[in-house]
């Protein structure tokens, strides 16, 4: 039986491009965390969790705190108990979703390796074909609308909108988008929580006749009655982000009936064990799942990537966080191909992993 020998932590810091913006503010780095987990063969499994603080609540160093104390606690365990572990670092830190996630994610791609199975065969699926979107991020309407001629032209089948200022503005917004790209091309938009019921309303009911998939987290995260008030009254889908993080939440939702789409991201669910879970309760529901992402490195895309290709219900794909890195550290990993085309490798696990002359720059610790 193999047990956790040793585990690093390392803080995982990739330049951006540019700064991104949306409705709940701005970043300009992806202050991301690594672990590593070893084990007693020698084999060891990688996890990336992405700290977007304004919707999780954690920061970089928030999460490489608690890494510490997390990491003292599988020391000597079985790796291949995932229930047991997992369920270990549940019980003894409350919340702290990101933190959780990268060592859930390292503990699958360690499963994974010993089955000798990528890891979207060991979560029972296939490797589908993926196409993700690209997204567009808070700035004039012209602007974005520029933004969105360059992602016509790249090949897109689908366009991310961040919206979520005021709807006078979004609207506009919307409307230059659609005037520069023609009505081809899917929208699918983002409020990131910053309207109330009557802006979202006006918005998503004027925007509904120019292709809008749906729009995600149109109001407030705590805000499920709105939600399920615009679901009844707007001519425009709503998908849960910010008010889905747990399956407890997804619970909730469907009581409720708030929502038409579940949007899940790996370091808001707490990883894959919790991400599965969130899906199982919206299939049963009839309610169909988009893959999401924070500011993830090839690293963290990768599981993500393998936990879309293997759960059928899953069905929107929005997986561009590299495309705004200045930097790419991952050897190995999931390969944009025609830059959409989100190719996925058959090697034993995630199939990732980061260049050690990198991390070597970064901050780390070891248990």
């Amino acid at each position: 039986m193999p047990i956790i020998t040793h585990i690093e932590v390392f803080k995982f810091n990739i330049p951006l491009q540019a700064p991104v913006t949306i409705a709940i503010g701005t970043i300009e780095e992806a202050r991301n965390i690594l672990v590593k987990i070893h084990t007693s063969d020698g084999v060891y499994g990688t996890g990336e969790g992405a700290p977007f603080w304004m919707i999780v609540g954690e920061t970089q160093a928030t999460v490489y705190a608690a890494a510490y104390d997390l990491a003292k606690l599988l020391i000597g365990k079985n790796p291949l108990d995932l229930e047991g572990c997992i369920g270990a670092m549940e019980r003894y830190l409350a919340a702290n979703p990101t933190a959780k996630s990268a060592f859930d994610m390292a503990l699958y791609d360690l499963a994974a390796k010993y089955a000798n199975m990528p890891l979207y065969q060991f979560l029972g699926g296939s490797n589908r074909p993926i196409a993700t979107d690209e997204t567009i991020y808070i700035s004039s309407p012209e602007a974005m609308a520029a933004d969105a001629v360059k992602i016509k032209e790249r090949g897109a089948d689908a366009i991310k909108v961040k919206l979520g200022t005021n709807a006078t503005d979004d609207i506009k917004r919307i409307a230059a988008i659609r005037a520069a790209i023609g009505d081809e091309i899917s929208i699918r938009t983002d409020a990131n929580q910053g309207w109330d019921y009557v802006s979202a309303l006006k918005v998503l009911n004027t925007i509904a006749d120019w292709n809008v998939e749906y729009c995600e987290q149109p109001v407030k995260h705590w805000d499920y009655a709105h939600m399920a008030r615009l679901r009844q009254h707007a001519r425009v889908p709503i998908c849960a982000d910010e008010s889905l993080f747990s399956p407890q939440d997804a619970v909730k939702l469907v009581a409720q009936e708030a929502v038409d789409y579940f949007n899940i991201k790996l370091s808001k669910s707490g990883g894959l064990r919790n991400a599965v879970k969130i899906n199982a309760i919206a299939e049963g529901a009839g309610i169909r799942c988009m893959i999401g992402c924070m500011s993830e490195s090839r690293l963290g895309i990768s599981a993500n990537a393998h936990f879309a290709s293997a759960l059928h219900n899953v069905v929107f794909y929005d997986l561009d966080s590299p495309f705004e890195h200045a930097q790419d550290p991952v050897l190995g990993g999931i390969v944009y191909q025609n830059h959409y085309q989100v190719m996925i490798p058959d090697a034993p696990g995630h199939g990732a992993d980061v260049d050690a002359a990198y991390l070597q720059k970064m901050e780390s610790f070891t248990v």
